[in-house]
């Protein structure tokens, strides 16, 4: 390793002393938040919220303190079909009835995980993501789809928030002690020659008082109810005797077989019109596995924008954590100038991205609408759920450019494809756990 010497130092002074926008960027930064002062306004005033194709949607939701993000956007796409069905205002799905049975769900897919893993020390890589990993609240369109083939869905009046649904920093942090507890003591018996009837009757032990503590943070779910609601037109209907999967089956039909995840993820480990899915990612330990149909970008944005064009939103997952302004709800790179405030090299590609850690999924939410200019997308419209207190009552705009650097992956249903949609029956390639492709579910 070569040092840095006191004459490198010197000319990195010098070189400070005289340029004139050094100076100017200390003097702006010394008092102000480095977003503000790259803020390019002029661009900003560019991301409006008016589109040529756009669909009526309801009121945003609001995850509150939680990372449920995919739930809500789930719950999103199928709320705006029940609600046109039934000509609603108002809708919810219950995310936190979703929440529950994931969390429950992925507790005992952790367990398993930790059992099949036994024989491997505590500091193998693949042993080290799941502890670190634990049960958390993000996750996968495939996981929501799990989910709802074995638990069904029901109104958000049926089992509506607590405060520890909306709020789940601490009920993770203690759930997570439990099962890193478990694990220790599973590994242990499997290490002492423990029979495979003793390892599971320990797992379903503590997922017996795993059960019990999410039902006193939730609620316990519901087994039966009636389906009640008043219409635009003030009318009042009630819909009686479902279950939570009847309910299901009326209401979401084939839709989650009709749909693919598709991805844009252009790294060299991963060819394009090809199908991927992540060891030892999941929720449901019988339930279809997460599997992603990478497409170029052009292919990505035709899918999508054609369901919209149809009158269909889109689920999609995006990196929300580079060119964002939360206020006036844009996610834009040229809103800002980073590389002029700070006389830094900054530019990467989207490959180079994603495999130098720069960036990954970490959020997923609804697109609703897109700016076509010559049949080309110049901007897109998105519902969030973080309340509608930022962006245009909780509705984002994003910029094209932006998509095409920090869009990862959408839910479109199969005939969208066209003629890839039998791209995705293909047998998928197995990507490591802690690929960037499964970070929604981080």
């Amino acid at each position: 390793m070569q040092p840095i010497t006191h004459e490198r130092l010197d000319a990195f002074s010098s070189h400070y002393a005289a340029s004139r926008e050094r100076q100017l960027a200390t003097l702006s930064l010394s008092k102000s938040e480095l977003n503000s002062v790259a803020f390019v306004s002029s661009r900003a005033n560019a991301m409006r919220q008016k589109f040529s194709v756009e669909i009526p949607t309801m009121e945003v939701c609001n995850q509150e303190r939680s990372g449920r993000c995919w739930l809500f956007a789930a719950a999103n796409v199928l709320r705006e079909r029940i609600a046109k069905e039934h000509n609603l205002e108002k809708f919810e799905l219950s995310q936190s009835y979703l929440a529950f049975w994931d969390k429950f769900e992925r507790c005992n897919y952790f367990l398993e995980s930790i059992i099949l893993t036994a024989g491997l020390p505590t500091d193998d890589r693949t042993v080290m993501h799941i502890l670190s990993t634990g049960v958390h609240d993000g996750g996968q369109w495939d996981m929501f789809g799990n989910i709802v083939r074995k638990y069904g869905i029901v109104p958000k009046d049926v089992y509506d928030e607590t405060w520890q649904s909306s709020n789940t920093n601490q009920m993770n942090a203690v759930l997570n002690r439990a099962l890193k507890a478990a694990a220790a003591k599973l590994r242990g018996m499997i290490a002492s020659g423990a029979s495979e009837d003793d390892v599971q009757a320990e797992k379903t032990a503590v997922l017996d008082a795993i059960y019990g503590f999410l039902a006193s943070c939730y609620g316990e779910p519901p087994k039966a109810f009636d389906f009640e609601f008043v219409d635009k037109d003030g009318e009042y209907h009630v819909e009686k005797g479902y279950t939570p999967a009847t309910f299901a089956e009326r209401y979401v039909g084939d839709l989650l077989e009709r749909t693919v995840s598709i991805i844009n993820a252009p790294t060299k480990d991963k060819p394009m019109h090809k199908t991927y899915t992540i060891r030892l990612l999941g929720n449901v330990a019988e339930g279809r596995p997460v599997k992603h149909l990478n497409l170029t970008m052009d292919e990505f944005k035709a899918a999508i924008i054609a369901q919209l064009q149809d009158g269909k939103v889109v689920w999609f997952g995006s990196d929300v954590g580079h060119y964002g302004e939360r206020t006036k709800g844009i996610w834009d790179d040229g809103c800002f100038d980073f590389e002029l405030l700070s006389g830094l090299s900054l530019s990467m590609s989207k490959a180079d991205a994603l495999d130098y850690g720069l960036s990954a999924m970490n959020h997923a939410m609804v697109l609703t609408g897109v700016q076509l200019e010559d049949g080309k997308p110049t901007r897109w419209k998105i519902e969030n759920s973080w309340g509608d207190k930022s962006g245009e009552k909780g509705y984002y705009v994003c910029s094209d450019s932006w998509f095409d650097g920090y869009v990862y992956q959408a839910a479109v249903e199969k005939e969208y494809l066209g003629g890839l949609a039998a791209l995705a029956e293909q047998e998928p390639a197995v990507l490591e756990p802690w690929d960037p492709m499964g970070t929604l579910a981080d």
